[in-house]
């Protein structure tokens, strides 16, 4: 009788840990939106004559090129604001400081939410970015250098909410639904990039750039507070959750380590190739993505000879599928493990291969097929997402092999994930500024490149048995 529960799945989608998932999802959409709050309002904010020949990684670029060889005119978008005299060699480092302040916190932020609880963590991290989103008009008028400082903090504080999302898997996900709850909480980047590039116009048209910032750093705020009144970080000591949900989630959870933590084994971590694995995994699957985020507006606009209002609606076409295939990845995953059709390990490299090997495909042949317009549409919106079936694969294996370290380790894989997001960026301008045609299929090759020797050695040394290093030492209580 006593085995019984244990065995019994909880309930699903009206349990408390999917509530959270669905929080998380919020968070991760308001976060993006954040982000790409500025990328949006740029348009409005900049001296049109400065914007001619912005070529810097990011997608403010593209888009502000596009509308420069549109037959929209500025004035639509005219926004009864401080219009600034910024170079593009200003907005190039405005756009790449966020970037910055995220990799400042990775690692740290990883390691103090394990010990703090990563509830503090996530929700200070979101707060102080939702505050400084607010923020941002007023700090255009104070002048460029307190936006950079502002933007560089707000990926400070970003670079704590995100990593602090796995220490508290680690203990509120079951092992046979770790894909489907963490898919569900990131499928909401996507959701955001698409929202933002859809609404994000429409506001500034219409209510003027500074009520980007506000809408969405007021939405930050609102997700604070559910955030802080909501969730907690572990099923224990959470008020409402039912005695059955907390059963099983620590019946399934038994195995996995719950004292406190001891000194991180750095040696071990630096000469364990399945972590490595995970690391390049994420360096690759990072350099593609940054590219299609970063330049997709500027590809389309360019190639195939649009205006900026159907350029933006056709850049965030993408994001849905990767939203999409971010949710349905998370479910075929945890069904295949659920019925015992396939080994975890297996679940994870199968995922990984179709996360890298595919989109590689879809880049390959883009140069292609750049004269069929239909074809190339598809062959960008299957790019992000069949990208994001990486999600069920070497995205969540830190919370297989190290779940007590999860957070951190997580942390070291973002970062990777953003050194190869500057690097691509930055060798992507560099490359089509040459040539454009060649550039882009020079970018396109290289980026497969880079995908395939991330497969190929996630396939070698991947794993998915818990590392003897993150194992707890001290005696189990039978």
């Amino acid at each position: 009788m006593d085995g019984k529960p244990a065995t019994r799945k909880g309930p699903d989608f009206c349990s408390l840990r999917y509530g959270l998932a669905l929080i998380m999802h919020f968070s991760n959409f308001t976060m993006i939106t954040q982000r790409v709050s500025l990328s949006i309002a740029i348009i409005a904010m900049v001296n049109t004559t400065q914007q001619h020949g912005l070529s810097n990684a990011s997608t403010e670029g593209p888009v502000a090129d596009a509308l420069n060889n549109s037959s929209i005119s500025i004035k639509e978008f005219d926004t009864k604001a401080s219009v600034y005299q910024w170079s593009p060699e200003t907005q190039g480092i405005i756009f790449s400081s966020i970037n910055y302040g995220i990799i400042l916190t990775l690692i740290p932020s990883g390691y103090l939410a394990g010990i703090f609880g990563a509830k503090k963590m996530l929700g200070a991290g979101l707060l102080i970015s939702s505050l400084l989103t607010l923020f941002t008009p007023l700090a255009a008028d104070f002048g460029v250098i307190l936006v950079i400082v502002v933007r560089t903090v707000q990926g400070m504080a970003q670079g704590m909410a995100w990593t602090g999302q796995f220490t508290i898997w680690a203990k509120w996900a079951p092992p046979l639904e770790r894909s489907k709850l963490t898919t569900i909480a990131g499928s909401g980047s996507a959701f955001g990039s698409f929202i933002i590039l859809c609404v994000g116009g429409l506001i500034s048209q219409a209510l003027g750039w500074p009520f980007i910032f506000y809408i969405f750093g007021s939405t930050g705020c609102v997700c604070c507070l559910l955030w802080f009144t909501v969730i907690y970080d572990d099923p224990m000591h959470h008020p409402c959750i039912s005695v059955r949900e907390k059963e099983h989630i620590v019946s399934s959870l038994a195995q996995q380590p719950s004292s406190p933590r001891r000194a991180v084994p750095i040696k071990a971590m630096v000469t364990c190739l399945p972590l490595w694995a995970i690391f390049l995994g994420f360096f690759s699957h990072f350099w593609l993505c940054t590219i299609i985020l970063t330049y997709l507006p500027t590809y389309i606009s360019t190639l195939l000879h649009v205006n900026i209002r159907d350029s933006g609606v056709l850049s965030s076409l993408p994001f849905i599928a990767a939203a999409s295939c971010t949710i349905l990845g998370g479910q075929l995953a945890d069904f295949l493990l659920s019925r015992n059709l396939l080994r975890l390990i297996t679940v994870r490299k199968l995922f990984s291969s179709f996360g890298l090997l595919l989109p590689s495909i879809c880049a390959v042949a883009l140069p292609f097929v750049a004269s069929s317009y239909v074809i190339t549409i598809i062959l960008l919106i299957l790019i992000p997402g069949t990208s994001n079936l990486c999600d069920s694969g070497f995205i969540i294996n830190t919370l297989d092999i190290a779940p007590r370290y999860a957070s951190f380790l997580m942390g070291i894989s973002r970062g990777f994930g953003l050194i190869a997001g500057i690097i691509s960026s930055t060798a992507t301008g560099f490359l089509i500024s040459q040539d454009f045609e060649s550039g882009w299929r020079n970018v396109f090759f290289l980026s497969a490149a880079v995908n395939m020797f991330g497969l190929v050695f996630y396939v070698t040394f991947g794993q998915a048995e818990l590392q003897d290093w993150a194992k707890e030492r001290t005696l189990t209580r039978l």
